[in-house]
């Protein structure tokens, strides 16, 4: 929790210095959310993620020096510097990858967790998605593949109470986004997201059901963002009395007191994870600010690559090379290129 609290005030402060470009959308105060439930997986299960996935990746085990180079826009990020905040992944962590797209992760997770079926094996893929999404299409028809089929799948919402700037009181007459899991014949539990060790216990057993062969579990994890929507939003839908509050449930300043009582660490030992962090942190920002520019070629990874594209991109064709009927080999790409030309013109 310590790691994604001190990298998301980095980038926070990197953000508003104009280091980083863009937007990104900070999870700072629902840290213990994303460390609960990931720490109830092994290395090998998977898990899809959100735009707000920061916490998520770090949990999973990501290397904070190339989540930093992403966001910095650097040849030597998670997705060479193209991606950023929105789109990282790390499969070799079973990361399969943030998403911009609202409720977009939950059917990639439904498809890991029916591939992960097919292979016979016991591992399990875990969905991260907020309040919103559940909203969507997406999310009651992946709940109700996941259902009918017993998919190793667990489903967590992070309910943080607004989708974007829209209370999810305002968008359900249920209380609890839990309760939608009974539409679905499939365990529903509403934990406080809040305390890293009841998402933990919930993730747990959750995670043991689905190995089982048992299917799907919905866990809604109550939280809370401190930070806006995104780092254009004014909070003018939100009092700054609610957001005082809710610092005051602080996952971390509460995981603290918990060990603290239970003597589990003393405070030597939980300032030395403190500063653990915080170097972990400090060196991931050196190894992002150091590495090279993404490369120039912005098709690389986009289009196979093609004479026609050779033809567009560099305004030269490709060396021409006899064909059969003994026609020169470019004709035909300058013709489809023309084609294309022609197609795409007003």
């Amino acid at each position: 929790m310590w790691a994604i609290r001190r990298f998301e005030e980095a980038v926070d402060e990197m953000f508003a210095r104009g280091l980083l470009y863009g937007t990104m959308h900070l999870s700072i105060g629902q840290e213990a959310s994303a460390t609960g439930a990931c720490l109830a997986l092994r290395d090998d299960d998977v898990i899809t993620s959100t735009h707000r996935g920061h916490g998520h990746c770090i949990a999973k085990g990501a290397d904070l020096g190339r989540m930093m180079a992403e966001l910095l826009a650097r040849d030597t990020g998670y997705c060479r510097g193209r991606g950023g905040s929105m789109h990282i992944a790390d499969v070799s962590k079973g990361n399969l990858g943030a998403n911009g797209i609202v409720a977009g992760g939950i059917p990639i997770a439904v498809g890991a967790g029916l591939a992960l079926k097919m292979q016979g094996t016991d591992r399990v893929a875990l969905s991260f998605f907020g309040d919103g999404a559940t909203s969507e299409g997406a999310f009651h028809e992946s709940v109700n593949l996941a259902a009918i089929w017993d998919l190793p799948v667990v489903f967590v919402c992070e309910n943080n109470h607004y989708g974007m700037s829209m209370s999810v009181e305002e968008v359900s007459r249920l209380e609890r986004v839990a309760d939608r899991a009974k539409g679905y014949a499939i365990p529903g539990v509403t934990v406080d997201g809040n305390d890293v060790d009841e998402v933990y216990q919930a993730a747990t057993e959750a995670v043991a059901h689905a190995r089982a062969g048992h299917g799907p579990t919905l866990i809604e994890a109550i939280t809370y963002r401190w930070k806006g929507h995104s780092k254009s939003d004014q909070n003018l839908y939100r009092t700054r009395e609610e957001i005082e509050s809710w610092r005051q449930r602080d996952p971390i300043d509460r995981f603290e007191q918990a060990v603290l009582e239970a003597k589990t660490l003393d405070e030597a030992e939980l300032q030395k994870l403190r500063d653990q962090a915080r170097d972990a942190v400090r060196d991931a920002v050196r190894v992002g600010q150091t590495g090279p520019p993404p490369s120039r070629d912005l098709l690389a990874g986009v289009y196979a690559p093609s004479e026609v594209d050779a033809l567009t991109v560099t305004g030269e064709p490709p060396p021409s090379q006899p064909s059969p009927d003994g026609a020169s080999g470019s004709a035909p790409v300058a013709a489809a290129a023309g084609a294309r030309g022609e197609a795409e013109a007003p």
